[in-house]
């Protein structure tokens, strides 16, 4: 054993030394134990170090949990970042606002790698250092124990060897030679080895003494270091967890500040995407003209007017719901400017162009006879003086080349064709085939139109119920205006 201690640097004296050391401690120990050698006692260090061992157990608490926050957040970085590439990825180039949505998601990155970066610097590393201290005071208070055993040890032993029996002149007591070499020591020695007896008695009383010395010594220069730290290291806990909290708390609070100053500004830029899809615009860069379909399929949808109902702006003058009143259309055909033919029974509607050639070519009406007052006769249609290409209320359309004419539906606007199938969500929905005709009429109340809807009925269905067709709403970017 002895060897494989000087292997490692460490002498034979020295091992046999620790090994003495260990020895009387333990013995030390037991004799405090049993209550045969009293201990030393110091009240103030032991609460001191009752303080400490709380403080470093809420330390690494503190540590522990601060370290399971920070992997936290990096988890939440990275998703975030995945879910924000995500989206990027879904973006399509022609959509409002793509190069916005990049830039947005590029800054959310820096934001969180930022905000991870500063609770590392400021809170766990401070932390760290904060606990790095302890380990290092945690071994002083193990070791002033140990010497204060040392301590408690040379004191007994002082002790003890100062102690002599006396006798009545009070001079020191010498037994009487019990060993051989006592027995057979000449009467003229036994003075010289009673001599030799007491210089060793003396001997040993000082080596005690310079033990004991020594030993306090140790212990008291620990001790009083000790002493100093823990009262300050226990007071320190204090501004250690106010400055680490404020830290973390001003980093998130600048951290979520522009974290929602960046999601205000990609839900303002959804905002705009979804308005954009409601009306039925193209994308961004796109040719909008006659509502030009991609290749791709149909358009967008718009939303259903059963679950939209946006306020509606002012409509333009020239609306012809507005201006073209019923009444105001049936004056068109007033006394000056068409010959008296009905424009109320859909029987008696003709075309303007059938009618234009009666009137060139019919006789003369024969003059009546007196004393019956003659007719008044009525004005020759002029060219200035034509009707409007198409009327609201009524439009000639000639059907299989006869001159039969068609009625259209009060409120008629204009015609569309369908260029796309599509499906009625909603009971006030119009459903249509790619190449149906369209009959686009005005809304009855036109606050009640939404953007990028008509109201219309179906041509077919029209000529052949009349007043019973099926009248609804449709996308209007799903057609094209005849």
């Amino acid at each position: 054993m002895a060897e494989m201690g000087m292997g490692k640097g460490v002498t034979a004296g020295k091992l046999a030394s620790n090994v003495q050391k260990k020895l009387t401690r333990a013995q030390e120990k037991v004799m405090q134990k049993l209550g045969k050698a009293d201990e030393t006692r110091d009240v103030a260090f032991e609460e001191g170090v009752i303080n400490f061992n709380k403080q470093y157990t809420e330390g690494s608490k503190l540590q522990k949990d601060l370290r399971a926050y920070l992997a936290a957040v990096q988890t939440m970085h990275e998703s975030s970042k995945n879910l924000q590439e995500c989206l990027s990825d879904m973006y399509e180039p022609e959509w409002y606002g793509k190069d916005d949505v990049d830039s947005i998601v590029e800054d959310t990155d820096v934001l969180w790698t930022d905000f991870h970066q500063k609770l590392v610097d400021n809170a766990l590393i401070s932390m760290d250092t904060y606990l790095g201290q302890f380990p290092d005071i945690k071994s002083r208070i193990a070791k002033r124990d140990r010497k204060l055993v040392d301590y408690d040890s040379a004191r007994h032993n002082h002790s003890s060897t100062n102690k002599g029996k006396k006798g009545k002149d009070g001079g020191i007591k010498i037994t009487k030679p019990a060993s051989l070499l006592e027995r057979a020591t000449p009467v003229w020695a036994q003075g010289i080895l009673s001599a030799h007896n007491i210089a060793q008695s003396n001997l040993s009383r000082n080596q005690a003494e310079d033990e004991l010395e020594r030993a306090q010594k140790v212990f008291e220069e620990i001790n009083e270091d000790l002493q100093e730290e823990l009262p300050s290291l226990w007071n320190s806990r204090v501004g250690f967890y106010v400055s680490t909290f404020q830290s973390m708390a001003g980093f998130e609070e600048k951290f979520h500040k522009e974290m929602g100053k960046l999601d205000q500004n990609l839900y303002d830029i959804l905002v705009k995407l979804e308005k954009q899809d409601m009306s039925g615009e193209l994308p961004r860069g796109a040719d909008s003209a006659n509502h030009t379909l991609s290749p791709g399929g149909p358009p967008p949808i718009p939303k259903s007017p059963s679950k939209l109902r946006p306020a509606m702006p002012p409509r333009p003058e020239s609306s012809p719901c507005r201006d073209m009143k019923p009444e105001n259309i049936i004056n068109l055909f007033d006394a000056a400017a068409a010959p008296n033919i009905s424009v109320t029974s859909p029987t008696q509607a003709v075309s303007w162009d059938t009618w234009e050639a009666d009137t060139l070519t019919a006789p003369a009406a024969p003059t009546p006879a007196a004393p019956t007052p003659a007719a008044p006769t009525p004005a020759a249609p002029t060219p200035a003086a034509a009707v409007p290409e198409e009327t609201p209320a009524v439009a000639a359309a000639a059907t299989n080349g006869d001159s039969e004419a068609v009625e259209m539906p009060p409120g008629f606007l204009f015609k569309v064709t369908t260029m796309h199938d599509y499906a009625a969500n909603d009971s006030d929905e119009l459903e249509m085939k790619a190449g149906d005709i369209v009959l686009v009429v005005a809304f009855d109340n036109p606050e009640e139109q939404d953007e990028g809807w008509l109201m219309g009925m179906k041509q077919e269905d029209w000529i052949q119920n009349k007043q019973s067709a099926l009248k609804g709403v449709f996308p209007e970017n799903f057609t094209s205006r005849l």
